[in-house]
């Protein structure tokens, strides 16, 4: 994927990942300013509202904290493609290893999405080794979402960007 390709696809998913924030707050019955007021303005109405618009791109630490906020999991508030569909749990009983420095080299915000997600596992799980990192079933579905796959189709996907371990 060239560049200007690659761009457009980060603009696309960010006005993706805006629809379903907006969708999740209104869904709340909330507005703008009640998500600001509500959240001791760690959310402000602006950021928030730039986020919706898919103007300006989420943290996925940042994210994290919104889906908390409204009380929902991370992948509720990423985009699911026609292509992301219910788990199997053959899926979710494989072994799904990622190789953090071949990621860290893939570009495209896709994989940058992905790095920072799994950083986000690694914090929490205080796992700092480095070189790799095996998924749990629970993350495979924000992994699928992440990179609007089925569960399926998520080692497959991880092996076309070169960063799967242990094919």
């Amino acid at each position: 994927m060239d560049f200007q390709a690659e761009q457009i696809h980060a603009e696309n998913y960010s006005l993706k990942v805006g629809e379903r924030l907006r969708l999740v707050r209104r869904q709340k019955r909330m507005s703008l300013q009640e998500v600001e007021a509500e959240s001791e303005y760690e959310f402000k109405a602006s950021v928030l509202g730039a986020y919706e618009r898919g103007e300006r791109a989420i943290s996925v630490p940042r994210l994290s904290r919104l889906a908390g906020f409204y009380e929902v999991s991370v992948g509720q508030l990423l985009p699911k493609g026609d292509r992301v569909s219910d788990d199997s749990s053959a899926s979710l009983d494989q072994q799904v290893t990622i190789d953090l420095g071949r990621l860290a080299q893939v570009p495209g915000v896709e994989a940058a999405v992905l790095g920072r997600f799994l950083a986000m596992i690694q914090g929490q799980r205080r796992e700092f080794n480095g070189s790799s990192l095996t998924i749990r079933r629970d993350d495979l579905r924000t992994i699928a979402c992440i990179l609007d796959a089925t569960i399926d189709d998520v080692s497959d996907r991880l092996d076309e960007l070169g960063v799967r371990l242990g094919r």
